[in-house]
């Protein structure tokens, strides 16, 4: 049964790293470029970031002023490809044991991100290492998650146990599962910040999130 509200504790636990808490959104328009796939799959993979974005009442952007692209996605089969990249190392720091990390640890995605003065989001790197896992989902369900996962800076166990999307049995297709999505409108809410690490950041969430879903 899908959940139909959240506990100001439920939102923390969303947004906690360490037993920090720290929240984060996007404070420019997003700017996707994608390397290592096919045209038919960047086509899937950008309809289904713009519609994920939707949910923040945002369109994706050609060009970043700062960065020219300031979402890089780079799929790969394997993680020594990723450290053939040049200048990848200066987006993301210690690349090299990053990749290490994640050979031992059998992974098939990282995500990092930067952030300007105010905190907000400015640029964020995705790594994808396309295994069986991967390849056992459809492109537009793989790139709805990944979008999900990137509009916020989540805590590190956000989807540790229940994935950010639910699947629409007639058409098979991937949607924001409602209770993520009212997360994403609600951190995106004007009124809202672009970052916190005030836990009292929660309790405004939940209570624009409880509405949401109430209204839904």
């Amino acid at each position: 049964m899908e959940q139909t509200s959240m506990t100001p504790g439920e939102v923390e636990n969303m947004f906690t790293t360490g037993g920090q808490y720290r929240f984060a959104r996007w404070g420019r328009a997003i700017a996707p470029v994608v390397f290592g796939t096919d045209d038919d799959s960047l086509s899937a993979i950008k309809d289904a970031f713009q519609t994920v974005a939707l949910l923040a009442d945002m369109k994706l952007a050609e060009m970043d002023p700062e960065f020219g692209s300031n979402f890089l996605v780079f799929f790969c089969s394997d993680w020594d490809e990723i450290a053939a990249i040049p200048d990848l190392g200066h987006l993301i720091p210690d690349l090299d044991g990053v990749l290490d990390r994640l050979s031992a640890q059998n992974a098939n995605q990282y995500r990092s991100f930067m952030f300007d003065e105010a905190g907000a989001i400015k640029l964020s790197v995705l790594l994808l290492r396309y295994d069986d896992e991967m390849a056992s989902v459809s492109v537009q369900a793989l790139a709805t998650a990944q979008m999900a996962q990137t509009l916020l800076c989540w805590g590190r166990a956000a989807f540790m146990l229940k994935s950010p999307i639910g699947m629409i049995e007639e058409n098979n297709m991937a949607i924001v599962r409602p209770v993520v999505a009212a997360l994403i409108r609600a951190g995106y809410d004007k009124t809202m910040p672009d970052a916190a690490e005030d836990v009292t950041h929660a309790l405004r969430l939940s209570a624009r999130v409880n509405q949401l879903l109430k209204d839904m």
